[in-house]
């Protein structure tokens, strides 16, 4: 909630500054801006690289069928999520958003004082092919000294991500709405965003009442008794804005619905890490509203942007380690597959921080249900089917 404030507060100075403030200190803000766009584009990759890296690695890899069946539900989950958000908002969006897209032509247009180039390393998909290729040979060979080597990875990008680029977001994302108030489009776009954040919530609460209703039909069970005992690991995550601090009370409430202890000890850990509904709802319909609120080009169809959701459900994997880190591990995705410009990717990450305990919340909530599942189909045998690893030590 502090970073929400700090964003909020970045939005409203942009604002102010771009409408009082001489040119020259708009022109600072705007070079700030541009340096830490830069850093952004540089750290992707590398968060990319060592976060799926590790996450696919640290899978328990002796846990056999009930690994796949956990991971394939997941994924099933996350996909058919992110394809009922863009149905959702590419036919809701345009009517709902009238006019948005139509922004006034820029009054003024203040450069940088100095634009540094700091290239990538590597491409988002060149990131993700290493990654796969690295995780499933560190998982299959066992390599301990690779392993040891993607972590560590993992703890200098979380290191930077919590000194440097998180910190930073709130003057980046000034200068954006102060450029933007200078070129007189602010206004015409700020007015959309509470009807985007209701829309995406509600979108969240449609996939829970499916998810739920899905499960009750399969277990013969009641689906408003299940939500029921479910809200309180839904209330935490929108308290804590992280599925792994939410953890013991999904894995509390999920055995409460009636999962045996082997199954809820070893999904509920496991799908903290991989099972992104919500957060796929979410950057999936803020990209339709925010292509529509730019008017950079019309709203790709759903066979465009299958490519996107699929590789969104298998980049989420590098989300729980890093803060806000759904949006900032999809953002190579949004640049390179749907074309991003640096002013749209600054509204993507406003849009989805306002309301990523929600997101988060749906992700937690629908763990509880995926438990349930995958216990029906263990047929309640987990403690006597194989030996699990226990995921709270291998995540």
């Amino acid at each position: 909630m502090n970073l929400i404030v700090k964003l909020l507060c970045g939005i409203l100075i942009g604002i102010l500054m771009g409408m009082f403030a001489p040119d020259i200190a708009i022109m600072g803000l705007i070079t700030a801006k541009v340096f830490i766009s830069q850093l952004i584009k540089f750290t992707i990759p590398l968060l990319i690289l060592f976060y799926v890296t590790s996450g696919i690695a640290n899978l328990p890899k002796n846990s056999g069928k009930l690994l796949g069946k956990t991971v394939g539900l997941a994924y099933l989950s996350t996909l058919g999520a992110g394809i009922l958000a863009f149905t959702v908002a590419e036919s809701l969006f345009p009517a709902l958003l009238s006019g948005a897209g139509e922004l006034p032509e820029a009054k003024i247009v203040l450069a940088p004082f100095l634009e540094l180039k700091i290239p990538p390393i590597m491409n988002i998909m060149t990131a993700l092919t290493i990654a796969f290729i690295f995780g499933i040979g560190i998982s299959s060979t066992g390599s301990d000294h690779l392993k040891k080597v993607s972590d560590q990875g993992c703890d200098i990008i979380e290191l930077f991500l919590n000194r440097v680029i998180i910190p930073a977001l709130p003057f980046y994302i000034a200068g954006v709405f102060a450029d933007m108030t200078v070129k007189g489009t602010v206004f015409a776009t700020l007015h959309t965003f509470s009807l985007v954040l209701l829309a995406v919530i509600a979108m969240h609460w449609f996939w829970l009442a499916f998810q739920f209703v899905t499960a009750g039909v399969a277990l013969q069970q009641s689906p408003v008794r299940i939500l029921r005992t479910m809200m309180p690991a839904y209330l935490t995550a929108i308290g804590t804005m992280s599925s792994a601090a939410t953890i013991p009370v999904t894995l509390q409430q999920t055995k409460r619905n009636g999962v045996s202890n082997t199954i809820a000890n070893f999904v509920v850990p496991l799908c903290a890490n991989i099972h992104m509904s919500g957060s796929v709802i979410s950057i999936t319909s803020v990209a339709v509203a925010v292509i529509i609120m730019t008017g950079t080009g019309p709203v790709p169809s759903l066979l465009e942007a299958l490519p996107f959701i699929a590789m969104l459900g298998v980049t989420m994997v590098a989300a729980p380690g890093a803060p806000g880190g759904a949006v900032m591990a999809s953002v190579g995705l949004l640049g390179s597959m749907l074309g991003f410009t640096e002013e749209m990717i600054a509204l993507q990450i406003v849009l989805h921080l306002a309301q990523d305990s929600f997101g988060t919340a749906c992700n937690v909530t629908g763990d509880g249900v995926i438990a349930l599942l995958i216990d029906k189909l263990s047929g309640s045998q987990g403690d006597a089917q194989e030996e699990l690893v226990p995921v709270e030590e291998a995540i």
